[in-house]
C-alpha cells in the first residue's frame, strides 16, 4: 500500500494568464431563463433576489451587479426585463450591469442619514412590479432551510412581499444553491475559466508566500507576498503566526513571525481559495520534543486521506463516499475533523456541499469544488492543510476547454501530470486542477521544496 513520505521535490512554473477572461454579456440573460424555467416548475409568479456586500453571489451571478456599501433586490416577474432596486450609490453600477434591468431607487437601502426623498416606499415599488394578491413568490436570500416558509433577507422585506401576496412567500436560495441542481453548482465553460484564471491569482500568491517566507518579517509584511491584485476577495486575506494561528480567520497583525511558530494563510477571491499551514521551521529537529512526529502522527496520515479523496474524485460520484474516506482515515478525535470533508466553490468561498454522511448526491460536470479538509488538532500539533480548487468535468467539456481556451487548458494538463508522476495521486481525467501549488504540501515552511508525496 502506498504510503506519504517526505521527499524534495521541483515545483514546476505552470505559467500564467495573459489576460482576464470576461463572461459573455448573454449568459446573464441565459442564467436568468433558467431561473424562470425553474421558477415555473414551483409555480413561482415571481423570484426575489436579495443581496448586499457580504453576501452578493447569487445576485452577481444572475447580474453582474454586486452592491458595494448598500443592499439590492432583483424582482424578476413576469416582465421580461427585471428590475433592480437600489439605494444611492449604487445606482450607476446597477445601471452598467452586463444584464438589462430595468432600475427602481430605493433609498432606504442607501447608507444612514443619507437622503431618503427621491423614492416611494417598497411596498409601492413591488406592487407596481406586479407582486399583489394570489402571487407565490420565491425569496432568495443566501441560505436554504429545511423549512421554506423561514427565509434570511431582512424582515421588513419579507413582511412587504408577504403583505402583498397574502403571505404566499417560500424560500427559494435552493434553486441557485443546491448541491445537486442547483443554478451555479453546474457551471458554464466560460465561468470556469474565469474560476482558473482567479485560482492562478491565489495559488501564485501563496506559492509567492511558500517560497519567500522569513522569520523576523511581520504578518502584515509577509502577507503582501501574495500581491493581491484587486480582485473581489471571497473572504478577507488571512495569516496569523503563533499563537493566534490556531484561531484561524483572523487578519494579519504586525507581530513579528519567529522561527518555530505555527503560521496559517489563506487567499480567497471570487473563483478561488488557497490556504497553506504548517511551521516555521526547516526541519523537524527545530519542533518541540513533543511534536518531533510532527509528520507521521498528523501530516502522513491527513495526506494520504486526502489523496484517497482526489482519487475517489470522478463525475457521478456521491458526496457519502468522500465522507467514508475521511471518516475511515481521519474519523480519530485527535484530527478533529468536524465540517464537511469538501465543498463547492463559487463567487463566494463556500456554496454549498454535497459531502455530508450518506449523501446521495452525485458530482456533475461542470462542478467547482474547493478540496477543504481541515484537521483541528487543539493540541501543539497545530494543523496541516492542502485547499485548492478543482473541476469536474465530463468528455464533451474537456474537449471544448482543450479547443476554446488552449492555453488555460495546457496549464491544467501540467498540473494533473505533476500530481500524478511527482506526488503520486492517481486523478481521474474527470479531475481538472486548478492551483498552481497542486496539492503541494510543505509541512516545514522554511523548506517549501521538501512536501508530501506518495511512494510505494
Amino acid at each position: 500500500m502506498a504510503k506519504a513520505k517526505l521527499a524534495r521535490v521541483e515545483l514546476p512554473d505552470f505559467g500564467m494568464p495573459t489576460r482576464m477572461p470576461e463572461l459573455p454579456a448573454h449568459l446573464y440573460q441565459a442564467r436568468i431563463d433558467r431561473l424562470r424555467e425553474l421558477a415555473g416548475s414551483r409555480d413561482y409568479d415571481a423570484v426575489v433576489v436579495y443581496g448586499d456586500r457580504e453576501h452578493s453571489a447569487n445576485l452577481s451571478y444572475l447580474s453582474g451587479f454586486d452592491p458595494r456599501f448598500e443592499e439590492a433586490l432583483l424582482v424578476v416577474g413576469k416582465d421580461p426585463e427585471p428590475t433592480i432596486l437600489v439605494g444611492n450609490e449604487c445606482w450607476g453600477m446597477a445601471g452598467a450591469a452586463p444584464l438589462r434591468m430595468r432600475r427602481q431607487r430605493f433609498q432606504e437601502f442607501s447608507l444612514p442619514s443619507q437622503p431618503r426623498d427621491k423614492s416611494r416606499s417598497l411596498t409601492a415599488i413591488l406592487a407596481d412590479e406586479g407582486i399583489g394578491p394570489g402571487m407565490r413568490v420565491g425569496v432568495v436570500g443566501w441560505k436554504s432551510f429545511a423549512d421554506r416558509a423561514l427565509t434570511d433577507i431582512p424582515s421588513y422585506v419579507a413582511d412587504a412581499i408577504r403583505g402583498l401576496t397574502n403571505g404566499d412567500i417560500e424560500n427559494a436560495t435552493d434553486l441557485l444553491i443546491d448541491p445537486g441542481a442547483g443554478l451555479r453548482v453546474i457551471n458554464e465553460l466560460e465561468q470556469l475559466v474565469i474560476f482558473e484564471y482567479a485560482s492562478c491569482a491565489t495559488s501564485s500568491g501563496v506559492r509567492r508566500l511558500l517560497f519567500g517566507l522569513e522569520p523576523k518579517l511581520t504578518e502584515q509584511q509577509a502577507v503582501r507576498l501574495l500581491e493581491w491584485n484587486g480582485m473581489p476577495l471571497s473572504c478577507h486575506l488571512m495569516l496569523t503566526a503563533g499563537p493566534r494561528a490556531s484561531l484561524g480567520l483572523l487578519s494579519p497583525s504586525d507581530r513579528t513571525i519567529e522561527r518555530g511558530d505555527p503560521l496559517t494563510v489563506a487567499f480567497g477571491v471570487w473563483g478561488a481559495l488557497n490556504c497553506r499551514a504548517g511551521f516555521v521551521v526547516e526541519r523537524a529537529e527545530e519542533l518541540p520534543v513533543e511534536i518531533a512526529d510532527y509528520v507521521d502522527r498528523l501530516v502522513a496520515p491527513y495526506f494520504e486521506a486526502v489523496v484517497e479523496w482526489y482519487e475517489a474524485l470522478f463525475v457521478g460520484q456521491t458526496g457519502g463516499a468522500l465522507q467514508e474516506i475521511i471518516d475511515r482515515r481521519l474519523g480519530d478525535p485527535f484530527f478533529g475533523i468536524f465540517l464537511n470533508p469538501g465543498h463547492q466553490l463559487h463567487l463566494d468561498e463556500w456554496v454549498n456541499s454535497p459531502v455530508w454522511p450518506e449523501s446521495p448526491v452525485a458530482l456533475q460536470s461542470g462542478m467547482a469544488m474547493q478540496v477543504d479538509i481541515i484537521p483541528a488538532t487543539g493540541t501543539e500539533y497545530f494543523t496541516t492543510n492542502i485547499e485548492d480548487g478543482i473541476i469536474l468535468a465530463d468528455e464533451d467539456l474537456r474537449r471544448r476547454w482543450a479547443e476554446e481556451f488552449p492555453d488555460s487548458w495546457r496549464r491544467i494538463e501540467a498540473r494533473r501530470d505533476f500530481m500524478r508522476v511527482v506526488l503520486g495521486i492517481d486523478v481521474h481525467d474527470d479531475v481538472l486542477p486548478l492551483s498552481n501549488i497542486p496539492a503541494y504540501l510543505p509541512p516545514f515552511l522554511l523548506s517549501p521544496e521538501q512536501v508530501m508525496v506518495m511512494t510505494g
